[in-house]
């Protein structure tokens, strides 16, 4: 598959740089290639800005960061009108603020009040901003990828989970092995020596290369079967109480219908970078627990318990069989 190769040349890129999170660089490119935004979880210093800064490095793209902070106005992030002296007199001219680029890193989103969140995931969904009544539209490859600290909480304002429903995937960062944080202190000391950053430059690839593999993407095919067992799962989460066991005791509220396009468009992309046509149940076991951690709700019972929702998610696999 032609359009394969730059994806993987940019995964094997990326993973030279991010030692030991294979599973966190894949999610990044699945995420690019379902043209979707991604909220990554996890504790400091787990290479979490470090990837997404990776990959806007070896992609032709235009990075903008943003820091969240508890004192950020929604015009820091989305620009607004500023009034300027011209030859021909004054007026208004809008600002783009740092929203506008094509890979834009909000860095500690619930750090940010709630306007300042809203206007983010505004642009995520809408792909523009509207400011004293004019739109303004993102580029065609635009992707929000958003970090957030799962152990701090003075400061902090959780995503609601209406809003979180917004992205795409959650993906949660955990430690990497023994073996791994070697290759990462032998990594840094060569970096710091050769004074490069994250490693030696090399001509980022095109952004054109992207869009070719998301045609390529949406060619693959999924059988009605492996369709029909993507619904069970969904439909699992919505009515528990058709399964044995303890799923319908700690599922709350179940997916929207939001899950289920993120399952299609991420089993497509999963598949497609494995070299295949079609989709396999594997492939939807595989990213279900990054397309609906985010979009289930656990009832208090097994939070008390302390359930988590990748054990209520091990669970509906267990329960749902593949047709």
């Amino acid at each position: 598959m032609k359009a394969l190769d730059p994806i993987l040349e940019l995964k094997e890129r990326m993973g030279q740089s991010i030692i030991g999170q294979k599973a966190v660089v894949e999610r990044l490119l699945l995420a690019l290639l379902a043209n979707g935004n991604v909220l990554m979880e996890g504790l400091p210093g787990l290479a979490k800005t470090r990837a997404i800064k990776s990959l806007a490095k070896n992609l032709e793209s235009v990075f903008s960061r943003i820091q969240f902070t508890p004192d950020l106005l929604p015009a820091d992030i989305t620009g607004s009108e500023v009034y300027v002296e011209t030859s021909e007199g004054g007026k208004f001219e809008f600002k783009k603020g740092p929203i506008f680029g094509n890979l834009i890193l909000g860095d500690e989103i619930n750090r940010a009040p709630a306007k300042v969140q809203a206007a983010l995931l505004e642009a995520m969904e809408e792909r523009q901003v509207t400011v004293a009544g004019e739109t303004h539209k993102m580029d065609p490859l635009y992707m929000v990828l958003s970090t957030q600290n799962p152990i701090e909480q003075e400061g902090t304002y959780p995503l609601p989970e209406a809003q979180m429903d917004r992205f795409l995937m959650h993906v949660v960062i955990t430690y990497v092995d023994e073996e791994s944080e070697a290759r990462v202190l032998h990594l840094v000391r060569g970096e710091d020596k050769s004074g490069f950053g994250y490693s030696m430059p090399k001509d980022p690839l095109p952004q054109s290369a992207i869009f070719e593999a998301r045609s390529a993407v949406q060619e693959v095919k999924m059988s009605e079967t492996v369709e029909q067992y993507l619904i069970d799962l969904i439909y699992a989460t919505r009515y528990p109480e058709r399964y044995e066991g303890v799923l319908k005791d700690w599922i709350l509220t179940g997916a929207s219908p939001r899950g289920s396009i993120a399952l299609d468009r991420v089993s497509r992309a999963y598949a497609f970078m494995r070299g295949r046509d079609h989709v396999l149940p594997s492939d939807i076991q595989a990213i279900l627990h990054d397309c609906l951690r985010h979009r289930i709700i656990l009832s208090y019972e097994a939070q008390a318990d302390g359930v988590t929702k990748d054990a209520a998610i091990d669970e509906l696999l267990r329960q749902v069989a593949v047709v």
